[in-house]
């Protein structure tokens, strides 16, 4: 897919193409590996328009990083472009992808992450601050980076790529916790945990 050759690393990018998603950092981190990686970008800009785009298109460039702008050849189901190009799933991505970079500055909670966790990918992450606040202390196992990317992620992303042993510990304890905290049955016990009390705060006002 994507035209990866053998021993070439897939790195995904699975958000839109917005400043705000910091993607240059996975340029950055993409040369610096020093090994063959393509970045493949699943997402398009959407509403807010091309300047950035452009922008990461020249910074790839004068990076020597090949970057995959793949929003018209991935959607969430399989399916054929009107020229007959082949479509792939956003699952198909996320499985062929041997590292997930994630450097957003601000995230509402971050779906990208817990996608990452289901399809049992490591991650690259910026310490946002809700992941700083409600999802690092859970013990998750990702390189997580503040501001920039220093040579410890560096190492530690090639150590993961070099080691398929480690990466899929990692991405197997990742999926357990995400299991334990963020599945539908936890969705719904809490659910039906608040609409229990708010059905007795109910009872207690009509009383």
């Amino acid at each position: 897919a994507f035209g990866i050759e053998p021993g070439e690393y897939l790195l995904l990018q699975p958000t839109r193409v917005v400043p705000r998603k910091r993607i240059e950092q996975a340029i950055e981190l993409a040369r610096r590996l020093n090994s063959r990686c393509a970045l493949v970008i699943s997402h398009s800009s959407g509403d807010e328009g091309t300047a950035y785009e452009t922008y990461l298109r020249s910074l790839a460039d004068l990076l020597e990083v090949r970057v995959i702008f793949a929003s018209e050849v991935v959607a969430h189901k399989r399916g054929r472009t009107s020229d007959e190009r082949r479509i792939f799933s956003l699952a198909d991505v996320y499985q062929q992808a041997d590292l997930v970079t994630y450097p957003s500055t601000v995230e509402g909670f971050g779906n990208a992450f817990l996608e990452t966790i289901y399809y049992r990918r490591p991650i690259v992450v910026s310490i946002y601050e809700i992941f700083r606040r409600d999802i690092l202390p859970k013990g998750f196992r990702v390189i997580g980076f503040e501001d920039f990317i220093t040579e410890e992620h560096v190492r530690r992303a090639l150590e993961v790529l070099s080691d398929p042993g480690l990466a899929e510990e990692m991405s197997e304890h990742n999926y357990e916790l995400g299991r334990r905290y963020y599945s539908y049955r936890v969705l719904e016990n809490r659910l039906a945990g608040l609409l229990d009390r708010i059905s007795g705060c109910l009872s207690r006002s009509t009383s």
